[in-house]
C-alpha cells in the first residue's frame, strides 16, 4: 500500500505551481465532467476540489517515476482526472502511461454505488456490522435483484435467472440469497447464517436476537437515562435532534410500536420478561436495551 503523503507533504506549493501550474489548462478542467456536472447544477465547488485532478495528476506521475506504474483503473467518474495525469506525464517527462475505467455501478433508479453515495456500505466489519451488510442486500430493489446476483455472487447462471423470475412476495426469497451469498463471500458462511437468523429472528418471530448491537442499563440509570440517550449511545442517531426528527417523522420504534411521545420515560415494565427492549430507526436499524441488576 503506498501514501501519496510522502510525496505530496514536503511539496512547497510556489515551487508545486511555477514546476507543473502551467501544464494544466483551466478550459480543460471546467470541461472535465466531474466539474462541469457541478457546475450544471449550481452546486458549490471548492477551490480544494477542483485542485483535485491536479494532485490525482501529479499522484500517477510520481507512480510511474517510483514505482513504474504505466496503468491507472477507476471508475468512469475518474475519466478526466487519469488522462490529465497521462497528459502531465506526457509533458513533464516525455513517457507514456495509461488509464482504463469501467462503468459506474448503478441502481434501476440511477443512483451510483460508491464510496460517497448515500448509504453507501464497508466491507469491514468494525465499520458496519455483519447483520447490517446482510440487511443492506436483503433491502435490494426489486428491479436489481438480478443485476446484484450477477455482479456480487458466484451463483450458476440458471439459479440466478430462475431467482429473477420470482414475482410477487416470493422475489423476497430472491433478496435473502442475494443477502446470504454475499455477506459469505465477504465475511464468512458462519455470519452470513448468523447473520440470517437474527433478521428472522427479529422481523419474523418478533424475538430479539442477541445478533443486534446492545447496551446495558440500571434500574437505577432509568431515572437520568432518556430514550435520546439510548438512540444516541447505540448509535441508532448522531444526536439528540437526530432522534426527535425521527419521533416527528415515526422512524423512532420502541419495541415495533411507534414513539409518539418525545418526553417518554422508560420504566423497569419496559423491559418485559426478557429485561429487554428493542429500539428501531426506521425499517432498517435496531438494537437492544438490556436492563442489568
Amino acid at each position: 500500500m503506498i501514501d501519496n503523503v510522502d510525496w505530496l507533504e514536503p511539496l512547497s506549493y510556489i515551487r508545486f505551481l511555477r514546476d507543473y501550474g502551467s501544464h494544466f489548462s483551466i478550459n480543460r478542467m471546467l470541461s472535465m465532467d466531474s466539474v462541469k456536472s457541478r457546475l450544471d447544477r449550481e452546486q458549490n465547488l471548492s477551490f480544494l476540489e477542483f485542485n483535485y485532478a491536479i494532485l490525482q495528476a501529479y499522484d500517477f506521475m510520481e507512480l510511474r517515476r517510483r514505482y513504474g506504474c504505466e496503468l491507472q483503473m477507476g471508475g468512469s467518474d475518474q475519466w478526466g482526472n487519469i488522462v490529465t495525469g497521462i497528459d502531465l506525464t506526457r509533458r513533464v517527462d516525455n513517457q507514456e502511461i495509461f488509464g482504463i475505467t469501467s462503468p459506474l455501478i448503478t441502481t434501476a433508479s440511477g443512483a451510483k454505488m460508491g464510496k460517497s453515495a448515500n448509504g453507501a456500505i464497508w466491507l469491514n466489519k468494525e465499520r458496519l456490522s455483519t447483520f447490517d451488510f446482510w440487511q443492506f442486500w436483503r433491502n435490494t430493489e426489486d428491479a436489481d435483484v438480478e443485476k446484484f446476483l450477477k455482479l456480487f455472487t458466484e451463483l450458476p447462471l440458471e439459479e440466478i435467472k430462475r431467482l429473477s423470475n420470482l414475482r410477487g412476495s416470493d422475489v423476497n426469497d430472491a433478496k435473502i440469497i442475494l443477502a446470504n451469498e454475499v455477506t459469505k463471500l465477504c465475511h464468512g458462511a458462519e455470519n452470513a447464517a448468523a447473520a440470517a437468523k437474527t433478521a428472522s429472528d427479529t422481523f419474523n418471530s418478533k424475538i430479539m436476537s442477541e445478533g443486534l448491537p446492545q447496551l446495558n442499563v440500571s434500574a437505577e440509570q432509568l431515572d437520568t437515562f432518556s430514550v435520546f440517550d439510548a438512540f444516541v449511545q447505540l448509535g441508532l442517531a448522531d444526536s439528540k435532534g437526530a432522534v426527535r426528527r425521527l419521533i416527528k417523522g415515526g422512524g423512532a420504534k420502541l419495541n415495533n410500536q411507534p414513539i409518539v411521545d418525545e418526553e417518554i420515560i422508560l420504566n423497569v415494565d419496559d423491559f418485559g420478561e426478557f429485561k429487554k427492549i428493542q429500539l428501531s430507526a426506521g425499517k432498517k436499524r435496531h438494537a437492544i436495551l438490556n436492563l442489568i441488576k
